[in-house]
């Protein structure tokens, strides 16, 4: 029997919000490899490195514990590409994999012009054997591919690739990382394939169940990290659909949620009723599935999960117009306060967050907005907007405001939109809150986190979801 693989050197590509803190955990776990995440993006990797920790590039509970207790012992962050992957036995591939803006699949499919280019890189630069890790969430075969552009340089060298999706979920990166659900790893089923999956396999096991590390095929590997996203993503758009149904008939969406969710068939996960998913993955991941399926002909199974997307759109126009249609059918130089910009609360990250299509529709109703995330920074808001192209940056910028404190946004508003569960928003001062806005004045609750009755009580119009 051939000796197992020891890994002692590994390269991440890409530090985003997968790549860094997975690396971090696993500099953590494992004190005896040498963990280096590389990425061309002199200004992130600057952050990284900041001597400062509260100056991380991402924000993630437990995250600066972690990166303070393996930076420069075993965890390196550079901008040599090349070097580190020269340097690692194994390499993942943790770029961004956004859906394609241009040409075939426009719309639907992802763009994996970034792994294309990861994977030539590290067939050009390879002087010796490497394991090459799938980290990005990819459609089901991209393995074959970047299998085929390795071997393409003629080296006579093995290259391995794996699959090892990650199943983060932000605000709790760490905590998943510490205590992971499940581990899942997809390798070749011939020895080689089976020897490069147990490498893996070993360096998780260094603070993992062995039962909890599952390993499969390449290709089941990959369907399963889509799979999983979409079925969560389907259980927010089902509860959001009932949320609608709620506001009609009188039902209160969260005791609806209560009901079903002590069903153990069914479990009370995924049913908080909201503005809307957000996030890098629900929604790019599923588009990506339905292009899959259009691809093999399957167009029953890829309009199925289309509706899913189409729920969770309804469900953000649905919140804003409400919005309109309670401020007496206009908004136009309305002064509207936006508590949240970041997709979910204990995250930074504003990716298909409900907050930016909220706000691109107020604006299209020559709304003011004066908006308000104890995370998200200005640039970032004003990024997002832009990104959508509805209107120019400097409208965008004539047209909302960002500040940094919560009741500066509120003042004089006419209403209140909360577009984020951030906890800080439950204890806020809402006497003095309503005392300060015009009257009658709003609170439209986008993630029921307030207590409604006691809004009412104060003098507040009062509108949460599914209520």
């Amino acid at each position: 029997m051939t000796a197992p693989i020891a890994i002692k050197s590994i390269a991440c590509i890409g530090a985003g919000y997968v790549g860094g803190p997975t690396m971090a955990v696993i500099a953590q776990k494992c004190p005896g490899i040498k963990v280096t995440v590389v990425d061309m993006n002199e200004q992130r990797i600057a952050a990284w490195n900041d001597p400062n920790l509260d100056n991380l590039p991402i924000y993630e509970p437990g995250l600066k514990e972690v990166v303070a207790e393996a930076r420069g012992r075993n965890l390196f962050f550079s901008t040599d590409v090349e070097d580190a992957i020269d340097a690692a036995e194994m390499v993942f591939i943790s770029v961004n994999t956004p859906t394609k803006t241009y040409g075939i699949g426009k719309g639907m499919a992802a763009d994996l012009k970034y792994v294309e280019l990861c994977a030539r890189q590290i067939a050009r630069v390879a002087k010796s054997d490497k394991i090459v890790v799938e980290k990005s969430t990819l459609p089901v075969r991209t393995a074959q591919s970047i299998r085929t552009i390795l071997n393409a340089e003629g080296k006579d060298l093995n290259f391995q690739v794996l699959s090892n999706p990650e199943f983060l979920a932000e605000g709790t990166a760490v905590q998943d990382l510490h205590k992971p659900d499940r581990v899942l790893i997809g390798g070749g089923q011939d020895e080689a394939g089976q020897r490069a999956l147990n490498a893996l396999a070993d360096i998780y096991a260094g603070w993992v169940d062995r039962d909890r590390i599952l390993t499969t095929n390449v290709w089941s590997s990959e369907l399963s990290k889509l799979t999983a996203n979409a079925f969560l993503a389907q259980r927010v758009s089902s509860i959001n659909a009932i949320s609608a149904l709620c506001e009609k008939s009188g039902a209160d969406v969260d005791e609806i949620a209560r009901a079903i969710g002590m069903d153990s068939r069914i479990g009370p996960k995924f049913l908080k009723s909201s503005v809307g998913f957000g996030g890098s993955c629900f929604q790019k991941d599923i588009l990506n599935l339905v292009y899959i399926a259009q691809s093999y002909g399957l167009t029953e199974v890829a309009d199925y999960w289309e509706q899913v997307i189409k729920m969770n759109d309804y469900q953000k126009r649905r919140f804003a117009e409400n919005i309109v249609q309670k401020l007496f059918n206009t908004v136009s130089g309305k002064k509207i306060a936006m508590l949240g910009w970041a997709f979910k609360k204990d995250t930074n990250d504003t990716r298909e967050s409900a907050a930016i299509y909220v706000a691109d529709y107020l604006l299209n109703e020559q709304a003011e907005l004066w908006v308000y995330d104890p995370k998200v920074k200005a640039e970032q808001i004003y990024a997002d907007l832009d990104y959508l192209n509805t209107r120019s940056e400097d409208e965008n910028r004539r047209l909302v405001k960002v500040v940094n404190d919560p009741y500066e946004a509120m003042d004089d508003a006419h209403a209140v939109a909360v577009l984020t569960e951030w906890d800080e928003f439950k204890t806020y001062d809402w006497q003095k809150v309503f005392e300060g806005m015009k009257k009658p004045a709003f609170v439209f609750d986008g993630r029921n986190v307030s207590n409604g009755r006691m809004l009412g009580t104060i003098g507040f119009h009062y509108q949460g979801i599914g209520k």
